[in-house]
């Protein structure tokens, strides 16, 4: 289980549609057992498989927020959401790949997500409170959607500005160039 390095906003590979997965093989289950190793590494509580560069339909989260409860890993391959509430929930969200930057956004406050697990077994699921947030987060990350899509335009380039500038400050300070 290797820790991959996270792809920062703006990059073009966060604003692709992923492809699905044919097969949950060995090398989709590597890649699941990476995300889980990464995604507690950075720490988050999810991660899709696009924010490490890998643009196919695969997600983890752990939504367990405190060392008091238990560890609660999913890990989805090509999950889609079967259900939404009419109800709406506003939670802050914030993101690996924009990270320190955080904004309300407004989602379905349940969905029912099919998807496939690390076994090739299909499952489904219902969401709520933090962990309906979470998985229409990841699974927005498979279609080339970020939380900062739902801001306006002018929050949304102020947080792009930003992230450009510590893209090439951090760049600077390993001695590379920094890709916008």
């Amino acid at each position: 289980m290797a820790i991959r390095p996270i792809l920062l906003h703006p990059d073009p590979r966060l604003k692709k549609r992923c492809e699905p997965v044919e097969t949950v093989d060995e090398e989709i289950r590597t890649l699941i057992a990476d995300m889980f190793t990464t995604m507690y590494d950075a720490p988050g509580i999810g991660l899709a498989a696009p924010q490490v560069g890998v643009l196919r339909r695969v997600l983890v989260m752990d939504c367990a927020k405190s060392d008091e409860e238990d560890p609660a890993p999913i890990a989805m391959v090509n999950p889609e959401v079967v259900w939404e509430s009419d109800d709406l929930n506003v939670h802050e969200e914030g993101c690996l790949s924009i990270p320190e930057e955080f904004n309300d956004v407004e989602r379905p406050a349940q969905v029912r997500v099919a998807y496939t697990d690390a076994e090739g077994t299909a499952q489904e699921i219902e969401c709520d409170g933090l962990l309906a947030t979470c998985v229409q987060h990841e699974i927005d990350h498979l279609n080339g959607k970020l939380f900062i899509d739902y801001l306006g335009p002018m929050k949304r380039q102020m947080i792009t500005g930003r992230m450009k500038k510590r893209k090439k400050e951090k760049a600077a300070a390993k001695g590379t160039t920094a890709k916008a």
